[in-house]
């Protein structure tokens, strides 16, 4: 396939600059003309990328029409948090002023910033290999991992924090957007398991004990403490009366206080999925041929990777109240819990779909060296026949001719 239609999607996605800067300017200046010269301009840049998508072969996957327009959006969406930042001025002020609170919150703040640099990332890298055919399951599941964790803390967090009464027409067209992502979850679910591994070695591999793997063993012993602190943070933010967590919350993470209820729904979530996720993955790495092991790891990292950037970056942003900030003394231990908790699962989903030997059932490479060996035999036995009978001809020969 042709790739002139990643080329198309990625020419719209870097149009949607200037059709924000030309929407914003005519929202403030009420202008007929401003608005008919921004509409030809969307007009012209949606025509522009279609021909560019259907110069030669249009691609049949409809997640790829999915990612090009999550695409756009995401570059409208980095547009938002350079804005906010006062980084860049005149793009999207009117949507600021008059959008709903929750977007100028620091926790939307930094999904705006993931959204624009790690989504549009991997929204690129999935066109690429539709265009060109390959497989994207690996992308698309961390993907699938980072979008659900996004969705379901903004969702939640509307819902139940302070921001509640101000839900308005543009958090339907939210949901939209969560419906369709949904959909393309379960596409990329339905896709095939690719596994260019060699099967000779799995039953080595699968042999040896956790004292003979020593990466393995490292793992196991990030996991206990892991679920400790999961379940741990999950109880400061139910409000446990226990001593150790009223200091834990005011000492070293405030934030999980925060009346905007985005932390709150985020260890809530971390704490009821996470945890048994924790446990799994124990189980995986403890008992040969769990074949699930790489989906679940790259889910589960796409999802933390997400969590954990936006919990750091709301922690310390300016747009959190003072009162709710990690202390500067704290600062060092916060970052260095928290990135540890975040990048120790990324470490670990490298090496189940590098390296899935372990997780791999042995029994299609018994059946078929068990066929091979029957074949083998069936062979030797007919060249034995063969040679027999070559020999009981010669001897015929030979006596016939004496």
């Amino acid at each position: 396939m042709s790739a002139s239609a990643g080329t198309g999607v990625f020419v719209l996605s870097l149009m949607s600059i200037p059709i924000c800067y030309l929407f914003n300017s005519c929202f403030y200046n009420s202008s007929a003309d401003g608005f008919s010269f921004a509409g030809c301009t969307t007009f012209l840049t949606l025509a522009v990328s279609a021909h560019f998508m259907a110069k030669k072969k249009a691609p049949t996957d409809p997640l790829f029409y999915v990612y090009a327009v999550y695409a756009f959006l995401s570059v409208v969406n980095l547009i938002i948090g350079l804005e906010q930042d006062n980084i860049i001025d005149g793009f999207v002020t009117f949507y600021l002023k008059e959008a709903e609170p929750q977007v100028n919150t620091a926790h939307g703040h930094m999904i705006s910033y993931w959204d624009g640099c790690v989504h549009y990332l991997m929204y690129l890298l999935m066109i690429a290999a539709i265009t060109w055919g390959d497989s994207y399951r690996a992308i698309g599941l961390y993907w699938v991992g980072s979008f659900l964790m996004h969705a379901t803390v903004y969702i939640l967090g509307n819902a139940v924090g302070k921001y509640w009464s101000h839900v308005g027409p543009l958090f339907l067209l939210h949901m939209l957007h969560v419906s369709v992502a949904v959909w393309a979850c379960f596409r990329i679910f339905s896709q095939p398991q690719a596994q260019d591994v060699q099967l000779n070695g799995v039953q080595e591999v699968q042999r040896k004990s956790l004292h003979h793997r020593p990466l393995d063993l490292l793992f196991v012993v990030y996991l206990v403490p892991a679920l400790v602190f999961c379940v741990f943070r999950g109880l400061v933010v139910l409000d446990c009366p226990s001593r150790f967590c009223r200091d834990y919350s005011q000492l070293y993470e405030p934030y999980l206080k925060d009346p905007s209820a985005y932390p709150r729904v985020q260890m809530l979530v971390a704490m009821l999925y996470s945890g048994p996720y924790y446990i799994f993955t124990l189980y995986g790495l403890l008992v040969p041929g769990c074949e699930w092991m790489p989906d679940l790891t790259l889910i589960h990292s796409g999802a933390l990777a997400q969590a954990q950037f936006s919990h750091i970056g709301a922690s310390l942003h300016t747009r959190t109240p003072f009162s709710y900030r990690v202390p500067a003394d704290s600062q060092p231990v916060f970052l260095l819990i928290n990135i540890l908790y975040g990048l120790v699962p990324q470490a670990l989903c490298y090496r189940c779909c590098t390296r899935p030997e372990f997780f791999l059932k042995p029994t299609p490479e018994k059946k078929r060296t068990d066929s091979e060996v029957s074949g083998r035999e069936r062979d030797r036995k007919g060249e034995t026949g063969s040679q027999r009978h070559r020999l009981t001809q010669r001897s015929r020969s030979d006596e016939l001719i004496k």
